[in-house]
């Protein structure tokens, strides 16, 4: 029995660890793929930017994406970031500009950007899915 506590006392700080790596792992992904979506964007490739989108947000954007995607004017991405995920959901905040993510079978998709907060009323997104 005391074995057995020993063994779990070694063992769950270790796996409380690797849920936190967990985490910051995911929030930097999705960090990144906002990150990309709206260097894309501002640079002036939107193929690149549809490419990140979410099929849903892709599919609420007037055709074709790339064009309608680079006349949003969306801003370039500041160094800094605040990313926090939920669950399958993420929110990343450069100045000046939130994204919204959500998580699909190859990886962080962009849900919403070009988002700016009103309050108590829901973000309002220059582009955004349905």
């Amino acid at each position: 029995m005391q074995r057995s506590v020993r063994w779990m006392m070694m063992v769950i700080p270790v796996l409380l660890t690797a849920g936190c790596a967990s985490v910051e792992q995911r929030s930097g992904a999705a960090e990144e793929t906002a990150r990309r979506f709206l260097q894309a964007a501002a640079g002036g490739d939107g193929q690149a930017a549809c490419d990140a989108l979410a099929p849903e947000t892709e599919r609420q954007i007037d055709a074709p994406c790339a064009r309608t995607i680079v006349d949003e004017a969306l801003t370039a991405p500041s160094d800094q970031a605040d990313s926090q995920v939920y669950g399958q959901r993420a929110l990343v905040r450069f100045t000046g500009d939130t994204v919204f993510l959500a998580v699909f079978p190859d990886g962080w998709r962009v849900v919403a950007a070009g988002c700016v907060p009103r309050g108590e009323r829901p973000y309002d997104c220059a582009v955004q899915g349905g």
